[in-house]
C-alpha cells in the first residue's frame, strides 16, 4: 500500500499525461480500485488548492481516497511534532504554505497502515521532510519513480 504525497500526485498528473501514457492510467486505476493507494484528508485539501485543474478534477471522484486521519494517526502526528527538530521546520513551512501542510499526517498514515510513503520531497541533511521524518521513525518512503519501480512498471 502507497500514500501519496500531494507532490507525488502533481508529478503524475504533470509528466504523465493520460492520452500519451494509457497503460501507465490503466495501471494506476487497477491501484487505486484496489485500495493500493490513499492518502490524508490534508492532501486532499492541498490537491483542491492547486492551480492545475486536471489534479483538482480528477480526484473529485475519489473522495475515500482522502480519509480523515484516525485516532492512532492522529497520535503519531503528536509524536512527530515532541521531535523539536521536526516542529519547528513543519510549522514554519505551515505557515509559509497559508496554513496546509499534509507532510506529518503522510507520514502517520503510511506508519499506521505500514505503508509506503510517496513523495517527490528529497531527505537533506538536518531536514525535517517526509524522507527525513520517515528515515528517524523507520517509516518506507520513496519518489513517484521509486514507486513505479517498486511496482515494476516500465514504458
Amino acid at each position: 500500500m502507497y500514500v501519496f504525497d500531494t507532490n507525488a500526485f502533481s508529478q503524475l498528473f504533470h509528466s504523465y499525461y493520460p492520452k500519451r501514457f494509457p497503460t501507465l492510467w490503466a495501471k494506476f486505476g487497477a491501484l487505486l480500485e484496489r485500495e493500493e493507494i490513499t492518502s490524508t484528508r490534508e492532501v486532499g485539501r492541498e490537491c483542491e488548492d492547486d492551480r492545475v485543474e486536471a489534479l483538482r478534477d480528477r480526484f473529485k471522484d475519489h473522495p475515500e481516497m482522502f480519509p480523515a486521519s484516525t485516532a492512532e494517526e492522529t497520535q503519531f502526528v503528536a509524536e512527530v511534532f515532541k521531535i523539536k527538530h521536526f516542529q519547528q521546520v513543519i510549522e514554519q513551512k505551515k505557515l509559509e504554505r497559508g496554513g496546509k501542510n499534509a507532510d506529518p499526517f503522510v507520514v502517520a498514515r503510511a506508519k499506521i497502515l505500514t505503508a509506503i510513503a510517496v513523495t517527490m520531497e528529497l531527505k537533506q541533511p538536518n531536514g525535517a521532510l517526509i524522507p527525513n521524518i520517515c528515515d528517524h521513525f523507520g517509516i518506507s518512503c520513496t519518489s513517484f519513480e521509486g514507486f513505479m519501480e517498486l511496482e515494476k512498471w516500465s514504458f
